[in-house]
């Protein structure tokens, strides 16, 4: 079981979820956003709605201000991060969901051929251990602060 995720792991290389994460999400200037939700796989849904756009994970509702954030987060949500960095700049949502999508369905892509000889109860337990490691990985790598700090002046002159 270990030596499956761990080929898993070494497979995806750069594009490992906590590493592109760590890499490309966390240097940016970000805010943390928390979810109450389990932390285990899970089933996200985002919906169009009159108000915006939610992300409905469980039972729980989360309303996101645009259809690329909820996507961002729904990677996150199905691997069942409670607290996760967004960038703050709003444009560099887009392709940092699409690599994460990308990466999620390439790496289940992946864990299904390496699994696809073993039962069905091993083949949860793998899966259910990849989550845990990645999800291990991206709280060790931390959310960062709720707000992020603008160090500008707000004085127009000198004096």
């Amino acid at each position: 079981m270990m030596d499956i995720v761990q080929q898993l792991r070494k497979d995806a290389g750069e594009s490992w979820i906590p590493r592109v994460y760590a890499e490309k999400i966390r240097p940016l200037r970000t805010r943390s956003f928390e979810m109450e939700i389990p932390e285990r796989e899970n089933s996200p849904a985002i919906f169009k709605t009159l108000l915006g756009v939610e992300l409905k994970v469980g039972r729980r509702r989360f309303a996101c201000p645009n259809f690329d954030t909820a996507r961002y987060l729904a990677v996150f949500a199905q691997i069942g991060c409670r607290e996760v960095a967004i960038p703050y700049d709003i444009t560099q949502i887009p392709p940092l969901a699409e690599v994460l999508e990308a990466t999620l369905l390439d790496l289940m892509g992946d864990l299904n051929s390496a699994t696809a000889s073993l039962s069905p109860q091993m083949r949860g337990r793998i899966r259910a251990k990849l989550f845990r490691e990645m999800r291990s990985e991206i709280k060790s790598i931390g959310a960062g602060e709720m707000m992020p700090l603008f160090n500008s002046s707000t004085r127009q002159r000198d004096n």
